[in-house]
């Protein structure tokens, strides 16, 4: 196994991380699809965010790899390096999933975990590819309501050059949507998520004010689990909205909520999330 860093707490580790994947390239709209790949044993991807990356999941690679996983973490299209989708919303991306799982992992299964659009995403796999997709793990849905949630006061970086000003403008972003305290606002989490904007060429997002995910939950065949940070922004006056919603999938497994926590909770309470996902996975 190549070495990996024990934790990711600077830019330097997430260049260490970086630097022992496996870079995969697959066809994606125009272009190409950036895929990480760590680690050998049972398939698990990882799907980010929206104004992501693969470096959403910087704090938990390491740990799914000494697990015994084998951890593929695509840009997903119109993110970081990868191409656009040919589309503007999640809907139009899961082709290009199947397509560059095809020639990664022939007709193998895999899981799924998916945070935020990625989530979405996740739901569309496994309803238009049933065969492909053994369980999904979602965390920090949107969609999951036909009630609109409260508006999240975000304010617009691009006015500023880089610099002090804009930095002032990520970190309110990162405090008002991402994450739950002012003491997880690290300069990390500021590096990554200011460098995750400036790329995101997806910002057409009309689905994930819908309740599509809720509607398509009755059609997931396979095993749905959820973890969430207990104080994420989509749902922090209505909790009760995820598991009602969750529990609509047939096959639903478990929800687990994790106290001091926001949207990125993978990011933010690292060590649970990573305990509650290896859970879920071995289940």
């Amino acid at each position: 196994m190549p070495n990996l860093p024990d934790s990711v707490m600077t830019p330097g580790d997430v260049t260490a991380l970086e630097s022992v994947a496996h870079v995969e390239r697959r066809p994606c709209g125009d272009g190409d699809r950036v895929w990480r790949i760590w680690g050998e044993g049972e398939p698990l991807v990882l799907l980010h965010g929206g104004a992501g990356s693969w470096n959403h999941w910087v704090r938990n690679i390491a740990p799914l790899v000494r697990a015994g996983r084998r951890v593929l973490v695509p840009d997903m299209p119109g993110f970081g390096e990868s191409a656009g989708p040919g589309g503007d919303d999640a809907d139009s991306m899961p082709q290009w999933f199947e397509r560059g799982l095809a020639t990664l992992l022939g007709e193998a299964t895999c899981d799924v975990a998916g945070f935020s659009l990625g989530a979405l995403v996740c739901g569309f796999l496994a309803v238009r590819y049933p065969k492909r997709i053994r369980r999904i793990v979602l965390s920090g849905a949107p969609a999951l309501s036909a009630h609109a949630r409260p508006p999240i006061n975000l304010r617009p970086w691009q006015a500023w050059p880089p610099g002090p000003r804009r930095d002032a403008v990520h970190r309110h972003n990162l405090r008002a949507l991402m994450l739950a305290h002012d003491e997880s606002i690290d300069e990390l989490a500021l590096a990554l998520h200011a460098g995750n904007a400036e790329r995101d060429r997806m910002r057409r997002r009309r689905l994930m004010r819908t309740d599509i995910l809720l509607t398509m939950m009755p059609a997931i065949e396979c095993p749905v689990d959820g973890i969430w940070g207990a104080e994420d922004a989509l749902y922090r006056t209505r909790p009760q909205v995820i598991g009602d919603a969750l529990r609509l999938a047939p096959r639903f497994h478990s929800l687990e909520l994790i106290p001091h926590a926001g949207h990125w909770v993978q990011y933010e309470r690292a060590a649970i999330f990573n305990d509650l996902l290896a859970r879920a996975l071995s289940s």
